[in-house]
Parts: structure tokens; C-alpha cells; sequence
């Protein structure tokens, strides 16, 4: 098996060289007190326009599993902003740099890993993921292996039941307002409607009394790894809505890095912890899913509430699933997904979302409580109401 480097980005970039090049690190005034004293606090903020409408044409970055060819892009030059290329496999990958001239599209990037290596740096990690070892698996799908027994021995252990999707807000159990100050990257605000499709830096602007937050997750699993907390004080479950899978996708479109994938993981599908999160990393390497031939599905003509949202089966692939793909209209893709999980949480059924292609596609994985085959055809039955 050959050996799979992710690469560093180095920490050249702080919040405040971007705003005014003056060296410095991000400012968290209160470092070590709870998230649940944010209110007011002067934090960096990404601030963005809500109204603001995908303009991405482009589905697959990363070509088929026949192909090979990574990545299969419409209009490379507009998501990359280097020419550069870094091995994986026998694939060439772009690699996308670091940096605060590329212009508003990679701002959310620039200060993201930035700011993530400068936690590393203070020791905010409990384990150094860049040093897991990383391989890609011998065989047609090139699936991702990796040894993190920091992920294993070192995470926090598993407060809530693991038998029910559904479960009420127990303040006593860990929640990110437990989590301390210096874990927080940057809020993630709506903005202003003047701001168009643009990101806005605010170096230091108060904290609201429930933001958007974005922490370092303090047990990686890769380089990267962040978790993207809607309205932090509002006690919200780990159940998605409309609202907050529209502010996901809003996340991931800020992202031009098609390596940058945002993850949803329910109570009874490896989700932990009972506080809604999504998780989000960078892999300078193409996900066998991404590259998965798709299918229609049976009996399934479309939505008639969601026209601009096409929805398929994986096909050929060890795992069952479907795949929501966009077209323009990303709040549609938003709220027709969040339908879907709404009726699987009602259901009792866990599940999982993989976000890709800068929130062009959604892969949604029905899943179960025990170690069985999850049931697809209850997820069809649901897209056929829904329609």
C-alpha cells in the first residue's frame, strides 16, 4: 500500500494580517472561560449574506471510479488558486494555497486552517493527527485507511443512549457551552444584504447571545478538523432542520476547496454528543463515495416542491445511499434534505450526511442500531411523500 501524505498548510496567515497585515494570532479575550459566557465577547466573525445564491455549475470534483482522473472539474482555474500539485496515488491533486489573494472565495479557508494551526500550535489537540498514519487501501473503490488511536482511547466517552435518534437536552451531560473559550475559531454570522456572494472579516465584533460558532475539534480525525455549531446557546439536539442544514450548506459553498467535506452524524450513527454540531475536515484526497456511479431510483419521478433538486441511489458500491444533487437553488437542496432527516428522525431511523462539492451534493446514509444492513427502501417511500 502507498503511503497517503496530507499537507500542512503553514500558519502564515493570522486574522489580523488579513485584516490589516499586522502580525499577530487570533484574539479570544477570555480563553478559559465557558461558551456559555460568549455573550458580548469580542470574537472574529465571517459574516456573509443570506440571500446570497450558489453560482456553481459544477457536481463531481473528482471524476467516476473508471476514470481515475482527479480532479474532473468544470473550470479549474476559478476554484484553485495555485498551479501547484501534490501526489496521492497515482493521481495528481491541485493543491490549493494558502493565501488572502485569492480573493473573498478562499477567505473562509485561508483563516480556517490558519487559525486551526495556531490552536495546534498552543496545544489545544489531545493527539497530533497529521502524524496517523494514512494509506489508500489496495483495490477498485481506493478506499482511506488510517491509525488514530488517539481518536480511540483519548476522545470523550459517550454520555447518551445509543437506541434512539430523538433525545432531550440534559444540561448536566457535556454540550459545547461546557467548552472553553479557546477552542473557538471564528462566529459565522449573516451579514449585511449588501455583501452579495462575499465573505466579510470582522476581526473582533460581540458575540450575540446565541452565535454561530466555529471550534477546532480537540479529537481530530484529519487535518483540519472543525465542528460547525449552529446558535450555540439555544440548547439544540443533534436533530437537523431546515435552518440549520441551510446555514451547513451555506458553510460548505463558502469553502473553494473541493477537499473540504462537511459530515452530520445522528444519536445511533456515531454521534456522541446530544448538542447539534457538524463536522467538517480537509483530505487532499478524493472519497471513493464521491466517485461512485449513481442510479435512479425505482418508482421516483422527482419532487414537484423541489424541481431543481435531483435525487439518485448509489450504485455499485459496498454501501447503500442516496445522493442529492443541486442545481442552483441551494436553499432548496437545504430544506428538501432536511425534510428527509425530519421523517428519519421521526422514524426512529439514525443516519448520516456527507457533504461534498462545496454543498452541490448531499450523500444521506440511512443506518442502524445494531450492525445490520440499512433499509433504503423506507428512505424511497419517504422521497415518493415528500414529492
Amino acid at each position: 500500500m502507498s503511503p497517503l501524505y496530507v499537507t500542512r498548510v503553514p500558519s502564515v496567515y493570522s486574522l489580523h494580517q488579513l485584516d490589516d497585515g499586522i502580525p499577530g494570532k487570533g484574539l479570544v479575550p477570555t480563553p478559559y472561560s465557558p461558551v456559555s459566557e460568549i455573550s458580548g465577547q469580542l470574537l472574529p466573525k465571517l459574516s456573509y449574506s443570506p440571500a446570497a445564491g450558489t453560482t456553481s455549475k459544477r457536481v463531481r470534483s473528482f471524476g467516476n471510479l473508471q476514470a481515475h482522473l482527479v480532479p474532473d472539474v468544470d473550470e479549474p482555474s476559478t476554484l484553485f488558486s495555485g498551479s501547484d500539485t501534490d501526489s496521492v496515488g497515482d493521481a495528481q491533486v491541485p493543491f490549493v494555497q494558502d493565501s488572502p489573494s485569492a480573493g473573498d472565495s478562499n477567505l473562509m479557508d485561508s483563516i480556517l486552517l490558519a487559525e486551526w494551526e495556531d490552536r495546534a500550535e498552543q496545544g489545544l489537540f489531545r493527539y497530533d493527527v497529521t502524524a496517523c498514519p494514512t494509506q489508500l487501501v489496495p483495490g477498485t473503490y481506493g478506499f482511506i485507511a488510517q491509525c488514530n488511536e488517539g481518536r480511540a482511547s483519548k476522545k470523550r466517552a459517550t454520555e447518551f443512549r445509543v437506541d434512539q435518534v430523538c433525545q432531550p437536552w440534559d444540561a448536566k451531560k457535556f454540550n459545547f457551552q461546557k467548552a472553553l473559550q479557546q477552542e473557538i475559531l471564528f462566529q459565522y454570522e449573516a451579514g449585511l444584504p449588501d455583501h452579495g456572494n462575499q465573505l466579510k472579516f470582522i476581526p473582533a465584533s460581540p458575540a450575540n447571545n446565541s452565535p454561530n460558532l466555529v471550534f477546532i475539534n480537540v479529537s481530530p480525525i484529519e487535518y483540519g478538523h472543525v465542528l460547525l455549531v449552529p446558535r450555540v446557546m439555544d440548547d439544540l439536539t443533534q436533530l437537523v432542520d431546515q435552518k440549520s442544514m441551510r446555514l451547513a450548506l451555506q458553510f460548505c459553498e463558502h469553502s473553494s476547496n473541493p477537499y473540504f467535506r462537511l459530515c452530520y452524524n445522528s444519536l445511533g450513527a456515531y454521534g456522541t454528543i446530544n448538542h447539534l454540531h457538524f463536522q467538517g475536515y480537509y483530505l487532499q484526497a478524493p472519497f471513493p463515495v464521491e466517485r461512485a456511479p449513481t442510479a435512479p431510483l425505482p418508482a421516483y419521478s422527482g419532487s414537484r416542491r423541489f424541481k431543481d433538486v435531483r435525487v439518485y441511489q448509489l450504485a455499485e458500491y459496498p454501501v447503500r445511499g442516496l445522493v442529492f444533487e443541486c442545481g442552483q437553488n441551494l436553499p432548496d437542496m437545504a430544506d428538501f434534505v432536511a425534510e428527509v432527516c425530519v421523517r428519519l428522525q421521526e422514524g426512529n431511523i439514525p443516519h448520516n450526511l456527507f457533504m461534498v462539492d462545496c454543498g452541490m451534493r448531499v450523500f444521506l446514509y440511512p443506518n442502524a442500531f445494531a450492525a445490520a444492513k440499512a433499509e433504503v427502501s423506507r428512505c424511497f417511500q419517504l422521497l415518493k411523500f415528500l414529492s
